[in-house]
């Protein structure tokens, strides 16, 4: 650990998978995150003079935006690449890219398919890289999620989340970030569409106190205090596919679902979401939805991380 890190309140130099932080990483964040909400003015120059490159290679509305206007409120100066038609490694090596890149820019945002190019720009850049999404995880994303469910719930410790759909990125990085700050959660999918049996494990290895548990049973949400689900086709899936429509439909989050939670319990969603599909207007519109406060603190605890991973 550099000089630098360590004065600055965090042991990790990127923000590559919440698997790879420590528990008083997710904590100190988060942290930041609730105090910059409350008090922006105070945190107007947290990044004053530091340029922030966003390399995106899928499309973004809450990512981008959420950067970029953060970015520029902490004092900062966003540049957005788009690699839309052609991606990172294609024209050069991300070797290369990386290292050029950390000699004009003070941080690297990459949104990619393959998590091994974010990986790959951890490894040669000599600035922090952050994870604004690949394939195998959304770590930006559970982070607004448990800020969203701390301001909901107050303290998360023993709360229960029950994810219902897809074993996709968002539900390993839920797994991970939930497994930090002692979140029971039940990872809840049709057969065929499990969570990685890796990350899950990793989770297992980091939680103290709380369970990961898995089913194929949507009857598993039961006395959950929050219930989560994402598009049952992520980018890059074939959203056509019939299989998956089929094999998907028991899980839609609906009135009876939701039902079987505790009172009051969340209704969560990190969007886009697809109404009619995965969750009817009732739910996603109804007072237990708490979609649009998940949006906004993503905001808040980018401008957290960032914040941190390049504080004075």
């Amino acid at each position: 650990m550099t000089t630098e890190t360590a004065t600055r309140g965090l042991a990790m130099e990127n923000f590559v998978s919440l698997g790879e932080c420590s528990s008083q990483d997710v904590r100190t964040i988060l942290d930041r995150a609730h105090e910059i909400k409350r008090d922006a003015e105070g945190h107007r120059d947290d990044l004053a003079g530091r340029s922030v490159i966003l390399l995106f290679e899928k499309p973004s509305l809450r990512t981008r935006v959420a950067f970029e206007v953060g970015i520029q409120r902490l004092g900062g100066h966003a540049l957005f690449y788009d690699h839309s038609a052609q991606r990172i490694g294609e024209r050069e090596s991300v070797k290369d890219y990386a290292k050029n890149l950390d000699r004009w820019v003070d941080a690297i945002v990459a949104r990619t398919f393959s998590h091994g190019t974010i990986v790959g720009l951890a490894r040669h850049a000599a600035v922090p890289v952050v994870n604004a999404l690949s394939k195998d995880e959304h770590p930006c994303q559970a982070l607004a999620d448990l800020m969203t469910m701390e301001e909901h719930l107050g303290s998360l410790s023993g709360r229960t989340l029950a994810y219902v759909g897809d074993g996709n990125n968002v539900c390993h990085a839920l797994a991970l970030g939930c497994a930090h700050l002692g979140v029971n959660l039940r990872v809840i999918t049709p057969g065929g569409y499990e969570a990685d049996d890796a990350v899950l494990d990793r989770a297992r290895e980091i939680a103290s106190g709380c369970d990961i548990e898995t089913s194929t049973d949507p009857a598993d949400a039961g006395g959950a205090d929050a219930v989560y689900t994402d598009v049952w086709s992520s980018m890059g899936d074939d959203e056509s596919s019939e299989d998956r429509r089929s094999a998907f439909e028991a899980y839609q989050i609906n009135a009876g679902l939701m039902a079987r939670a505790k009172p009051g319990a969340l209704f969560m969603h990190c969007l886009p979401a697809k109404r009619g599909v995965e969750v009817t207007d009732e739910v996603i519109d109804g007072a237990s939805s708490v979609v649009y406060d998940q949006a906004e603190n993503r905001m808040h605890t980018q401008n957290a991380l960032l914040s941190l991973l390049l504080g004075r």
